[in-house]
C-alpha cells in the first residue's frame, strides 16, 4: 500500500511540476514576445529617422536624386569633408548641446 501511495504521490508530484514547467515555458514565450516586440520598434524608429533625413537631403539639393548610391555616398564624402562644412556641422551640433542643457536645468 506504502507503494501505492508514493506513485501516487509522485505522479501528483510528476503533475505539478510539469505544470510549473508549462507556466513557465508560456512566460519564456512571452518574454522573448517582448523583446521581439522593442527591436522591431528601434528599428522602425530608426527606419524613420533615415527616410526624414533622406527627405531633408532631397529637398535641400533635389539634384542629388538622380545620384546612384555610390555617386552620393562619393558626394556627401566630399562635402563633409569640406573645412567649412566640417566647421557648420560642429557649431550646430554645439548650439543643439547648448539647447539640451538648457532643457536639463
Amino acid at each position: 500500500m506504502s507503494k501505492q501511495k508514493n506513485l501516487a504521490e509522485l505522479n501528483a508530484e510528476k503533475e505539478k511540476i510539469e505544470q510549473q514547467l508549462a507556466q513557465e515555458q508560456h512566460k519564456k514565450q512571452r518574454l522573448e514576445n517582448r523583446i521581439a516586440y522593442y527591436e522591431k520598434e528601434d528599428r522602425r524608429k530608426r527606419a524613420h529617422h533615415l527616410i526624414t533625413r533622406g527627405a531633408a537631403i532631397e529637398s535641400v539639393a533635389p539634384l542629388a536624386k538622380i545620384l546612384t548610391e555610390t555617386e552620393f555616398y562619393a558626394f556627401a564624402e566630399m562635402v563633409f569633408d569640406l573645412p567649412e562644412v566640417k566647421g557648420l556641422l560642429m557649431a550646430a551640433v554645439n548650439e543643439h548641446n547648448r539647447a539640451e542643457q538648457k532643457e536639463g536645468c
